[in-house]
């Protein structure tokens, strides 16, 4: 094959320098069994024609391995199928795959093929008949170029011939256009206080950074790992709840999906280090902790990754791999560092208002896209493992890693096989707990990643998440808000 070499990005250098390894697991629960041929036939046909998929890493020390090079992909390299007895798993299936996964953390991927490997278990599980485990390198790409790759090899469940639906994500109408048509001198006073407002919270989170990354650490608590973290083996779990629950507490607070789902972990953080589940007041509708052992003064903050795309959510595969496109496959994200609100609140709505206020301020700062710009010349100017220094410290100063994709609409399939759930994840970083989100169909997947030397049973998590989405539809219940909003549904639904 004639050799074809493309230069890594910034950030895809990062993840793969000296002393990093930063890697992606997508679980992919199906509601068949796998048969593994069908695999095989689909890669043997497909997997040249994507030119990371078919690239291995060009281990260079003088250019600190920053090329692609195309080479020809033996599929038997990198499909596993281990033999599994069914009876000798019984009723712990949950526990086999939990426990092959946090394997495969420690098991490096062979830097001498391109770098992923999918891993077919036909064991049977609480959410589905089957797992499908889809590991690769990160520097491959970020989670929505992989979302991407995953849409354009399935169909649609309903319509086998149609390629699933690409999720449209709007964003949301500020104030100033509700402010156009207002006259030029409030238009122009609103500008001049948005700019101000920019250039001062790009300031404070660029001071706030600094001082993460030379002194500012999160106070040691039960979630916060260490320089371990990085280096031990990982568990994964996940929690699949209702999208429209999701969606219902949006609507009715007026919030965005990413302000829920922070609240919801901001909620469910506080309860974990709590230590205490809640008690419900039957006559009120509403929840509170039983006990409150969480200091005073408490630091927890989470590392947030911001899609740095013009466009946003995912785009179709064909637009990704276009050249100078827009959207362009890869690792065009950054960091954005949260601070989490952890107490005992009495009313879980609070954690959800103080959610969007912290996401509000974020929003009005260019720290995500000018803190791009200074990675990738330190990567460029002091090399990839200075920055990626740097990026650990970061990592090493917070206490989580929060990352929210958005999936198809519909559910998909797998040349006939119907897949049930994805839980994609990352492992090879600094902290001992990682949050992502994966919205499915009608369903949200909550995939949670822990150091157990640190976080001994990551369901506790998940459990945790759960019980404070609740608490939030029981608050809403408790306010009448819930009920008003369900008659609404109602008779828009009757009238349509």
């Amino acid at each position: 094959m004639a050799k074809e070499e493309e230069p890594l990005s910034p950030m895809a250098r990062m993840f793969q320098s000296s002393g990093t390894d930063y890697c992606t697991v997508i679980i992919v629960g199906f509601k068949t069994k796998i048969n593994p041929d069908v695999i095989l036939d689909d890669l043997k046909q497909n997997v040249s024609k994507h030119p990371r998929i078919s690239s291995k890493l060009l281990t260079s020390q003088a250019e600190d391995g920053t090329r692609w090079i195309k080479t020809q992909v033996n599929v038997e390299d990198h499909v596993f199928v281990p033999d599994i007895d069914p009876d000798e798993i019984g009723d712990q299936g949950d526990k086999f795959v939990d426990d092959y996964i946090s394997r495969l953390t420690m098991l490096p991927l062979d830097r001498s093929r391109p770098l992923w490997d999918i891993h077919i278990l036909n064991v049977k599980t609480s959410d589905a008949e089957a797992i499908g485990v889809i590991r690769s390198h990160h520097s491959l790409g970020d989670g929505m170029s992989r979302m991407s790759l995953i849409m354009a090899c399935t169909h649609k469940s309903s319509d086998p011939e149609a390629l699933p639906t690409i999720p449209i994500l709007k964003r949301r109408e500020n104030v100033s256009h509700s402010l156009r048509n207002t006259g030029w001198f409030l238009s122009s006073m609103f500008a001049i206080y948005a700019t101000v407002r920019l250039i001062w919270n790009t300031i404070v989170d660029f001071l706030l950074l600094l001082s993460t990354v030379l002194f500012l650490k999160d106070t040691e608590t039960s979630l916060k790992g260490g320089a371990e973290a990085e280096s031990n083996a990982k568990r994964f779990s996940h929690r699949i709840v209702s999208l429209d629950d999701v969606r219902l507490i949006k609507d009715i607070m007026d919030v965005t999906i990413n302000d829920v789902l922070l609240g919801v972990t901001q909620a469910a953080l506080s309860r974990y280090l709590n230590g205490a589940h809640d008690e419900t007041n039957e006559n009120g509708g509403t929840s509170r902790p039983v006990l409150n052992n969480i200091p005073c003064n408490i630091r927890v903050r989470a590392g947030v990754l911001v899609n740095l795309r013009s466009e946003i959510g995912v785009q179709p595969l064909a637009d990704m791999m276009a050249k100078d496109s827009k959207c362009r496959w890869g690792n065009l994200i950054n960091i954005v560092v949260l601070p989490l609100s952890i107490g005992s609140e009495t009313d879980p709505l609070v954690y959800l208002s103080k959610a969007k206020s912290t996401m509000d301020q974020k929003k009005n700062s260019l720290h995500a896209p000018i803190l791009y710009l200074i990675m990738s010349f330190i990567v460029s100017v002091f090399g990839a493992k200075t920055g990626a220094a740097l990026f650990n410290r970061l990592l090493l100063s917070t206490t989580a890693f929060i990352s929210n994709v958005n999936g198809p609409t519909e559910e998909i399939s797998f040349h006939g096989h119907p897949i049930a759930y994805i839980a994609p994840s990352v492992y090879g970083h600094a902290q001992a707990l990682l949050i992502h989100f994966q919205s499915y169909a009608d369903k949200m997947v909550i995939s949670i990643a822990v150091d157990p030397t640190i976080i001994p049973d990551p369901h506790k998590l998940c459990d945790a998440m759960e019980e404070s989405l609740k608490s939030m539809k029981i608050a809403l219940l408790g306010k009448g808000l819930l009920i008003n909003e369900q008659v609404s549904v109602r008779v828009n639904n009757m009238c349509n």
